[in-house]
């Protein structure tokens, strides 16, 4: 095996690890935001034009965020910022008053790995 195919290997896993992690994490966010760089789920979200002369530019401030990106060692962050002027959606995937799908422990099961214990 050379290491071209170890690392088409590896790519491959942390791909895959990543999609099993969307699909668990999915349904503890309320937004799903899709940009041209990256794909974010958060749970509040603020959107701001900032106009410039030859095109629209935005801000988009989120909390409570879980990252697309393979390559961060932890992809749920309390706070992000984007500044973009290319497209961006957001997609409502709950109401207000709905709560989270998911606890702690659904999550930790839907992940595969043991929930933390106080005791640890």
């Amino acid at each position: 095996m050379s290491h071209l195919d170890e690392l088409d290997d590896y790519e491959a896993d942390l791909e895959l690890k990543l999609k099993r992690e969307y699909s668990a994490v999915f349904g503890l966010f309320r937004y799903c935001v899709v940009t041209q760089d990256s794909t974010y789920l958060c749970n509040k979200y603020a959107l701001a034009e900032r106009p410039q002369a030859s095109y629209p530019f935005f801000h988009l401030a989120m909390e409570d965020v879980w990252v697309w990106d393979k390559n961060r060692p932890s992809r749920m962050i309390p706070r992000a910022e984007v500044y973009t002027s290319s497209d961006v959606t957001v997609e409502e995937l709950r109401d207000d008053g709905d709560g989270p799908a998911l606890t702690a422990e659904g999550l930790a099961e839907r992940l595969g790995e043991p929930l933390a214990s106080d005791d640890d």
